[in-house]
C-alpha cells in the first residue's frame, strides 16, 4: 500500500529569497532548476531543497525535524559550512558502523543536516 519511498523534498522556510537562493547555490555548488520570486528548488539526485519565502511565519524552528543530506566527506563539509558562516548545531557524531552524522543552522535559522555513509557510494546515495 502505502510504501515510503524516500527523502524528496524539503522545504526551508527564509526571510530573503534573493540572499537564500545565492547562499544555497554556493553551498550545493549549482544553480537551482525552479527559481522565482516565490519559491526556488535545487535538485540533489532525487530528492529536492526547496526555498520559500511564506514558508517562514508558518515554520517553528523544532530540533526533532532534520533532513540528512549525503555527503561523501563530511569533515571536509563541516570546514566548508564553518567558512559559509553556517553555525554548528550539532557536532559529528559516529553513531554506528562508521556513520558519521553532525548538523548546522543556516543563516536562515534551518537545521541542515549532514550524513555520511562509508558502505554507501556516492552515486547510490539518492537510491
Amino acid at each position: 500500500m502505502g510504501q515510503i519511498l524516500g527523502l524528496h523534498t524539503v522545504i526551508y522556510g527564509v526571510a530573503d529569497i534573493t540572499e537564500a537562493r545565492a547562499w544555497y547555490a554556493q553551498l550545493l555548488q549549482q544553480e537551482p532548476y525552479f527559481d522565482s520570486d516565490c519559491y526556488v528548488g535545487f535538485r540533489l539526485g532525487h530528492s529536492e531543497l526547496g526555498l520559500n519565502p511564506d514558508a517562514r511565519s508558518a515554520i517553528s524552528r523544532a530540533d526533532g525535524v532534520i533532513a540528512y543530506w549525503a555527503v561523501a566527506d563530511i569533515a571536509a563539509q563541516v570546514e566548508r559550512l564553518g567558512a559559509m558562516g553556517a553555525r554548528q548545531h550539532s557536532e559529528v557524531v559516529d553513531v554506528g558502523e562508521g556513520v558519521l552524522m553532525a548538523s548546522f543552522l543556516d543563516p536562515y535559522g534551518n537545521i541542515f543536516g549532514l550524513i555520511e555513509q562509508p558502505q554507501v557510494q556516492p552515486e547510490d546515495s539518492n537510491q
